[in-house]
């Protein structure tokens, strides 16, 4: 078992996101883990990410606020506790579009090496 705190957590900048910060918890550049990535987001209000698709296959999972996300035209409204799966290559975008910061993990698949 591996146990990463939170005050140790490292800031990093996400590609297209905007109004956002974003703390790896595990994966690429943090370790322990090879198979997944595992982050953080808060999103200020207005704040979000894409439009855009990548390879891998991604959940969002919302701990705070509400997240807007938009697939293929359709919006879908996720609240706390409310998750969804992004499908590898799948275009999305992600805003924030509530008055209270929106807080969210996420976790990315990676293809075995």
């Amino acid at each position: 078992m591996q146990v990463r705190r939170f005050a140790e957590a490292k800031a990093y900048d996400a590609a297209n996101h905007r109004a956002c910060t974003s703390l790896r918890l595990f994966g690429a550049e943090a370790g322990g883990t090879k198979g997944l990535i595992v982050g953080l987001s808060h999103f200020l209000p207005g704040g979000g990410a894409g439009p855009d698709a990548s390879p891998p296959e991604k959940v969002y999972f919302v701990l705070a606020g509400e997240l807007t996300v938009i697939v293929d035209g359709k919006e879908t409204v996720l609240k706390p506790y409310d998750s969804c799966t992004i499908g590898p290559n799948e275009s999305r975008e992600i805003i924030n579009r509530g008055n209270e910061v929106c807080s969210i993990v996420v976790a990315v698949a990676m293809p075995p090496k």
